[in-house]
């Protein structure tokens, strides 16, 4: 897709900005290890209830992706926060 036409449709690439997405349930560390597989740089924290993954994302793909992923593993979406940049 060209980028004008990319922009038009609202998907104009974002260029590394951080997120945190969270979603209710926790799975197994290779389970998400294997579903974020190529996406470098995110941190995930696991706790009883919930898993919140952190990190910087190139553009608006990398982020759909993830939530696609998460969904594949029965994982339901509470929240995406973009968060401000660091420093």
């Amino acid at each position: 897709m060209a980028q004008g036409a990319a922009e038009r449709m609202g998907m104009r690439r974002m260029g590394e900005i951080r997120y945190a997405v969270r979603v209710r349930g926790r799975t197994s560390d290779v389970q998400l290890a294997a579903a974020l597989e190529g996406l470098e740089g995110l941190e995930v924290a696991v706790d009883p209830v919930r898993t919140v993954l952190r990190g910087r994302l190139p553009d608006q793909a990398a982020l759909l992706g993830i939530l696609a992923r998460t969904r594949l593993l029965g994982l339901e979406l509470v929240e995406v926060r973009r968060l401000p940049q660091a420093g």
